[in-house]
């Protein structure tokens, strides 16, 4: 399977999960957490399938496209292992849905990430809440789910509180 052909079952996985992961959550009250913002694509689409005021990003260093710029107050900015703790000081276990595009290029390397980053992100997640994610997460307390029929096995994940 060539890049290209990688990056299109990512896209379209990632698009397929995060409509699915909206409309399960949509009768949820909390806020929405994306981890990533890069140049704001993913943000841009949560933006029109869910209530913009309510999606909070966690960033290093926003370099978005103008058009995908969270405004300052919904961006907390540093690395993620200091402002994910920040967000569940300020907003308790409420998140109704997380979604992670952190990983890079190298499958160690971003299995290594998602080990450390599991536990940080559990906490966040009100009953019933979803994380979709573009790793495998190792979590102790939430449960992997059916992804919808779109999307491709693999290329993306699904987990509940």
């Amino acid at each position: 399977m060539s890049r290209l052909d990688l990056f299109i079952d990512r896209m379209v996985s990632q698009r397929a999960c995060l409509n699915h992961a909206a409309a399960l959550t949509q009768q949820m009250q909390g806020p929405v957490y994306e981890l990533g913002l890069g140049n704001g694509r993913t943000y841009h689409h949560m933006c029109s399938i869910l209530p913009a005021k309510d999606i909070y990003v966690f960033e290093r260093a926003v370099a978005s496209h103008p058009d995908s710029t969270p405004p300052d107050a919904q961006v907390f900015l540093g690395d993620v292992f200091d402002t994910l703790p920040q967000a569940l000081a300020r907003f308790g276990p409420t998140a109704r849905l997380i979604h992670a595009d952190l990983g890079g290029h190298n499958a160690e390397k971003n299995d290594a990430f998602a080990r450390k980053l599991s536990p940080v992100v559990a906490p966040l997640l009100a009953p019933d809440g979803l994380m979709v994610s573009s790793d495998r997460m190792y979590f102790d307390d939430l449960q992997e789910i059916a992804l919808p029929p779109d999307a491709v096995p693999g290329r993306c994940f699904i987990y509940q509180r």
